[in-house]
């Protein structure tokens, strides 16, 4: 069985960081891109940053300059770096990944979320 397992959210202050991992396991014959979104309360789900096998990152606007995402394939990880969060980064992040299952099969996976709280 394939799954997303996210760790490393929390509650920080205003001007602080924190990183996200999600580790992708189970029958996975390729990784290809692997991401991060977001939904804050009252908001509907956004794209936060996606960096592809390749290695080409892409940010939404809020989170360039501010946030880094990286990937460890040998580790089927992704990660989020998040500095200098500000009370408009709060909110449930859910990783997701398009996993090849099987030869020239792909779906879309995604994490349970995990809660980022940005609070003095």
């Amino acid at each position: 069985q394939v799954q997303l397992v996210e760790s490393g959210g929390g509650l920080v202050q205003p001007g602080g960081s924190l990183r996200l991992s999600c580790a992708a396991s189970g029958n996975i014959l390729r990784i290809n891109d692997m991401g991060w979104y977001r939904q804050a309360p009252g908001k509907q789900r956004e794209l936060v940053a996606v960096i592809t096998s390749g290695g080409s990152r892409n940010y939404a606007d809020s989170a360039k300059g501010r946030f880094t995402i990286s990937r460890d394939n040998g580790k089927n990880t992704v990660y989020l770096q998040m500095n200098v969060l500000n009370y408009g980064d709060t909110g449930v992040y859910y990783c997701y990944a398009t996993l090849e299952v099987r030869v020239r099969v792909s779906y879309d996976y995604w994490g349970q979320g995990t809660q980022v709280t940005v609070s003095s």
